[in-house]
């Protein structure tokens, strides 16, 4: 486990206030991102968890400044280390940051690998141009991280083209790949999305491996909460651009606070729920151009009263870093919502 995250100087990436907005021609822009505060420590783990469409990837594109063309990085700030301002960097000094101080995992390996080219040149080419190394000490570094991440016959697969690895395979390539100049910090974006039960096992292990081994800090964005709960140090919840929760992993599993993450913990089979129809949160995450001024919840949420669509809730202190944006949560605290863990907002 690492130290409290609460140290400045123990902090890594420190995400303040960050705005996506779209842009589309001859139309108002729509927010993506709204107000996102967050940081990953010095060899932590810090997880981000919510449905799908509510800026978890969006989050991670800005952070290397990856984001398409229609989105737009419009405030906030993103700090490296206390010394690099992600947000101020041109395109070619993120080129030269990308890779050698951060790196990431795609969520779909066979989308990020070049299907024309053998694995050995594309984990070389890094290599080559942060570590200004030969050609020869890069193919020698290149076997050395696929046996580290577990790959048999490292020296032939560099000769395989991706599309002869299984799915487990390619996941463990994109790992070294990622790792191959040793930044500081990796962004996994649903690495074990489509893997088989034990392969994901597999990847979480040799993630968590390379994090007691390197100090490498991680920033793991996932849907899965079984995946968050093993993996993170502390979590942040996600819903509909913003961040509606976040604490250490057991504030957010044994004393969630906001309604969302209750709903997510209850849906959530076991067989102690076997004889129980389970429990789905009703409704979608909202499209951009539905999200009001109040709580964007608020629709889902059983608890919701008038203010919560006519204002948005602050983010607010739970108890120690363990923070919730809910009117409820301000008012009565940490148990706000316990008589609806059960049934949540339903």
């Amino acid at each position: 486990m690492t130290q409290s995250n609460a140290d400045p100087a123990n902090k890594l990436l420190e995400i303040r206030d960050v705005n996506v907005t779209l842009s589309s021609r001859g139309k108002p822009a729509l927010s993506v991102l709204d107000g996102v505060s967050l940081s990953v420590g010095k060899g932590e783990i810090v997880g981000v968890v919510g449905e799908s469409g509510c800026g978890k990837s969006v989050l991670s594109l800005s952070v290397l400044g990856l984001l398409p063309a229609a989105l737009r990085l419009s405030g906030g700030e993103i700090e490296y280390a206390g010394t690099h301002r992600l947000d101020r960097m041109s395109q070619d000094e993120l080129r030269r940051f990308r890779g050698k101080e951060a790196a990431m995992i795609f969520q779909d390996p066979m989308s990020s690998l070049n299907p024309g080219l053998t694995i050995g040149p594309q984990l070389t080419e890094m290599i080559r141009l942060h570590l200004s190394s030969s050609r020869k000490e890069a193919r020698e570094r290149a076997a050395q991280l696929l046996h580290k991440v577990g790959l048999p016959r490292p020296e032939s697969l560099l000769r395989e083209y991706p599309h002869r690895l299984s799915g487990g395979m390619r996941q463990r390539v994109m790992i070294a790949m990622a790792m191959s100049c040793r930044p500081g910090l990796l962004i996994a974006d649903e690495p074990t999305t489509a893997l088989d039960v034990t392969t994901q096992a597999q990847i979480m292990t040799l993630m968590r491996g390379i994090r007691d081994e390197d100090g490498t800090s991680v920033l793991l964005i996932s849907h899965d909460l079984g995946v968050i709960a093993d993996m993170s140090d502390r979590i942040a919840v996600m819903y509909a651009g913003q961040i509606v929760e976040q604490g250490s992993a057991r504030d957010i599993f044994d004393r969630p606070a906001h309604p969302y993450t209750i709903g997510l913990l209850s849906a959530i089979p076991s067989p102690s729920k076997k004889r129980e129809k389970l429990f789905a949160i009703p409704g979608a995450v909202p499209a951009l151009h539905e999200r009001g001024q109040g709580c964007r919840f608020a629709p889902r949420c059983r608890a919701a009263e008038d203010r919560c669509y006519a204002s948005a809730p602050p983010l607010v202190r739970v108890q120690g870093e363990h923070l919730a944006r809910c009117f409820l949560v301000e008012e009565k605290g940490a148990n706000a919502h316990e008589p609806v863990r059960t049934g949540a907002v339903s």
